[in-house]
């Protein structure tokens, strides 16, 4: 029996995702993968990103069926036994038989024979386990320990976010992370009417009036999201680029994949808009994407602008860790190591700096990031802050007062979404990523 494509294009993909520190999200809406008919890129996406989620808790399991320590096993026979492991704890439409046989038949495919008795010795082991069962204990963890457990978390980022936000948001942030995220889209409504038409279910947003969610229905083979009429962009993210205003020169500092450029775009029709992305391919993805005449996209590093003139609107939405984004980025966690936030910082404080420059007096900033670490947000900002006097922090909760008051803020409670002059979405408190955003006003 030859092994399904859904089975086969998840087992691809989280090998990738260890070798190549490729993103699954991105793989999975790569072209590549287009071929799938809509039911196997459905069991593809579950598969890889469920296997992503909850690696560790899986590890887990595996270890104690295995007689070998899992750090000598092959990537391929771990991916292997990692994906029936998934499948037989956590899908019970699934048949245990087809998830065991299709998983060795992975090991063989990956032509690693010989460990073909011992992925079937291990696999054999999970016989009669009661699927759908595990991953009910976050609910019940009282400490950090059990809490990175019970939501495969590794337990250093829970222990900071406890100490950050208290024990029972971290839990919520956990809970959020391991649940499959709604799919958010930036549309016009003439948009969003056409793909209704072709049985794409949308509703409202939760956070902006200028967001749907996608209910049902295969968006990805949709002709609008193929010529980018739509795109899948978190609610959070989409608030950011309304933060940013209005102004005659806009510039854009790190600006792929470009979802943030082409709402100031759309929202700026007269601006003179610049879109700097460090990474040539990816400024000619975001060129594809945003096709506004008023933008100019150019391939430079933001810490080192080649820009001389001055904007009275600047976004500088950073590079970081990414851990409000962990629900739909799962292999960040696997990833990413405390020192890994000190050397961000460096880069983001750099970014943030260089963009401090580039504003014109009486113009803004808008510094963002979509991480939970106070090292890439409110410490940079105040960093910054410390070492040019001519800038001064602006309350947040104005402008998002003046966004509710105009109708594009749906979400009622204001209060909610800041922290100090700071907004601050946080996954599970909020409907959205974790994002951070402060502005910044030259005097």
């Amino acid at each position: 029996m030859p092994v399904s494509p859904a089975r086969a294009a998840a087992f691809d993909i989280l090998l990738r995702v260890e070798r190549e520190d490729s993103y699954a999200s991105e793989l999975l809406h790569s072209s590549h993968y287009q071929g799938l008919s809509s039911a196997d890129h459905g069991l593809t996406t579950e598969l890889a990103m469920g296997v992503l989620r909850w690696r560790s808790l899986l590890d887990k399991h595996i270890a104690e069926r295995s007689s070998q320590k899992l750090a000598k096993l092959d990537p391929e026979v771990l991916t292997a036994l990692r994906l029936a492991a998934y499948q037989l704890l956590f899908l019970d439409r699934v048949p245990q038989r087809a998830a065991v046989h299709e998983s060795v038949e992975l090991v063989k495919r990956a032509r690693k024979r010989s460990a073909v008795p011992f992925a079937n010795a291990v696999l054999r082991k999970f016989a009669g386990v009661e699927s759908g069962a595990t991953g009910s204990a976050i609910g019940k963890a009282q400490t950090a320990a059990d809490l990175a457990t019970s939501s495969a978390h590794p337990t250093w980022l829970v222990e900071r976010w406890i100490h950050e936000f208290g024990f029972d948001i971290a839990k919520q942030v956990c809970t959020y992370d391991q649940k499959i995220p709604e799919t958010s889209v930036h549309a016009t409504n003439a948009i969003a009417g056409e793909l209704k038409n072709q049985k794409v279910e949308l509703t409202p947003g939760h956070l902006l009036t200028t967001a749907y969610r996608v209910i049902s229905g295969d968006l990805i083979a949709t002709r609008q999201f193929r010529d980018g009429q739509v795109i899948i962009q978190d609610e959070a993210s989409q608030l950011v680029s309304l933060l940013v205003g209005g102004g005659a020169n806009i510039l854009d500092c790190c600006a792929a994949p470009g979802g943030k450029t082409r709402t100031l775009a759309e929202r700026n029709p007269n601006a003179k808009i610049v879109a700097m992305e460090l990474h040539p391919h990816r400024a000619r993805m975001l060129r594809k994407l945003v096709a506004a005449n008023n933008v100019h996209v150019i391939a430079a590093d933001a810490r080192n602008s080649p820009l001389t003139g001055v904007f009275d609107r600047v976004l500088a939405d950073v590079p970081c860790s990414g851990t409000g984004t962990l629900a739909r980025n799962p292999e960040i966690k696997w990833r990413l190591k405390p020192e890994d936030l000190i050397d961000l910082q460096t880069r983001q404080l750099s970014i943030l700096q260089s963009a401090m420059q580039r504003v014109s007096p009486g113009g803004k900033i808008v510094y963002s990031t979509c991480s939970l670490e106070d090292e890439e947000n409110s410490v940079v900002v105040e960093r910054a802050m410390s070492a040019d006097h001519l800038f001064r922090i602006l309350d947040c909760r104005v402008e998002l007062e003046r966004l509710r008051s105009q109708g594009e803020l749906r979400w009622q409670d204001v209060e909610s979404l800041t922290s100090g002059p700071y907004l601050r979405t946080i996954p599970g408190v909020h409907p959205c990523d974790g994002f951070f955003a402060a502005i910044l006003e030259k005097i």
